[in-house]
């Protein structure tokens, strides 16, 4: 699936032996897949690359271009590192005769290190990212579909209540509504998992299309631009570069998976490399072409047309059915904690509803990611992986690992508490 997160996995078996099956079964086969360093390889750009991306040239805006690449490769180092201190941990456990003989998720490692609760504070953590990423994804449908059959959205009636004031955006994220009570009710996601060829080909042409039209229009006219947008942005500008690179939690997976998983780090730092570079061209060469007028969702930029049309109206087919997928795994933890680990119908109804109603009061898109990436993914990506490596190798780290562990810890929480207090500021705050 491209254009959105993938499912990051959680434990639902204490024991982690159990052949149940658990929120990190793969949807589709039941057979251990040996994936070539090339898949490997795709494995992780897939993983990687969402919906993040579209709103990289307006943080870029925001920022300035110079201190955006600054900040997105800065952020890609530091992501492909904490995804190796995971792989390192996972390694240490199972090397261990303690009866954990697998660590198949995010979950499981947490319970590893730090028992119930360490598995608690990644469910909660998993939730939040999870659900995040779908408000993400209503922001995108119903402010992409009033732009494209209701024109520009204002803020004001974004925020509007009252049925006769609902903007154009409300009524096309309730109109989806019934929709998405249809199919989260599916108790299993295995028909769904072939659309992923869909989002491939949904990726490649929504990007490769704003790529065209960014390059025709730098070169008919040049725009101003920004390098440095100043200290007050740091924060916003590290959230959304956070949320775009987020996907440690596919790390265990994809590496399992790898026929030669010594050579894994090679291949995890190329991908995350690429990814980078891919990221900064899109971020920059959009705000290069459209400078004060790049739109939080940059797809609004591109010109009216059947093609422009087609690309956006195709990511929205995308992240509706990305929707479910997305949710499984709060399904799964939710239904554990209080469904007795049976499918719950109203559940998940009520989840649905709660998402929807949040997306509605959410005016900004690329300023929900940064509000994502910090206060949720910052936690996943940055302190628990350097957390349970310290924890699990506290008598093997030098000085030097335990500063660059306690280091990355505090840089975690730092930019986690710093960057929601920016990202609710922006997000709440009255642009001109």
């Amino acid at each position: 699936m491209v254009f959105e997160k993938k499912p990051v996995a959680s434990s639902s078996s204490q024991n982690l032996k159990s052949p149940l099956p658990r929120e990190d079964t793969p949807l589709i086969g039941k057979g251990k897949p040996l994936s070539s360093k090339s898949k490997t390889f795709a494995n992780v750009f897939i993983a990687i690359v969402g919906a993040g991306v579209l709103g990289l040239p307006y943080a870029f805006k925001r920022t300035g271009w110079v201190m955006g690449l600054l900040m997105l490769f800065s952020v890609a180092g530091l992501t492909t590192y904490c995804m190796m201190l995971l792989v390192h941990t996972r390694r240490k456990l199972e090397s261990f005769d303690n009866g954990f003989a697998k660590v198949n998720s995010f979950g499981d490692l947490g319970f590893a290190v730090c028992g119930h609760f360490g598995r608690f504070v990644v469910d909660v953590l998993i939730i939040l990212s999870q659900a995040g990423f779908c408000v993400g994804y209503l922001i995108f449908i119903g402010n992409t579909l009033a732009n494209l059959f209701n024109g520009e959205v204002s803020i004001v009636s974004g925020l509007s209540l009252g049925i006769s004031g609902l903007s154009a955006k409300s009524w096309y994220i309730w109109g989806c509504f019934p929709f998405q009570l249809a199919v989260n009710s599916i108790p299993t996601l295995t028909h769904l998992a072939p659309l992923s060829i869909f989002a491939d080909i949904v990726d490649l042409g929504a990007m490769g299309a704003v790529f065209v039209e960014d390059v025709s229009l730098i070169m008919k006219q040049s725009n101003e631009i920004i390098a440095f947008g100043g200290l007050s942005v740091f924060f916003y500008g590290i959230g959304v570069a956070v949320y775009a690179f987020e996907g440690v939690g596919m790390v265990f997976p994809i590496e399992s998976e790898m026929k030669e998983s010594r050579h894994f780090g090679k291949i995890l730092a190329l991908s995350m490399g690429l990814i980078s570079l891919m990221y900064g061209a899109f971020g920059a060469l959009g705000y290069f072409a459209f400078g004060p007028d790049t739109k939080d969702i940059i797809t609004a930029n591109l010109g009216a047309g059947w093609i422009s049309a087609m690309v956006q109206l195709g990511l929205c087919v995308n992240l509706f059915i990305s929707f479910p997928l997305m949710m499984n795994p709060v399904y799964e933890i939710v239904e554990r904690r209080f469904g007795g680990g049976r499918y719950c119908l109203w559940l998940r109804w009520l989840l649905v509803l709660i998402i929807s109603l949040v997306a509605l009061f959410v005016p900004n898109f690329a300023d929900f990611l940064s509000l994502i990436g910090s206060s949720v993914c910052c936690g996943l990506g940055f302190v628990l992986p350097a957390l349970f490596h310290l924890l699990v190798f506290k008598e093997e780290l030098g000085w030097k690992g335990w500063t660059v562990d306690v280091g990355i810890v505090t840089l975690g929480l730092v930019l986690g508490v710093s960057g929601t207090w920016s990202a609710l500021v922006e997000m709440f705050s009255v642009k001109v």
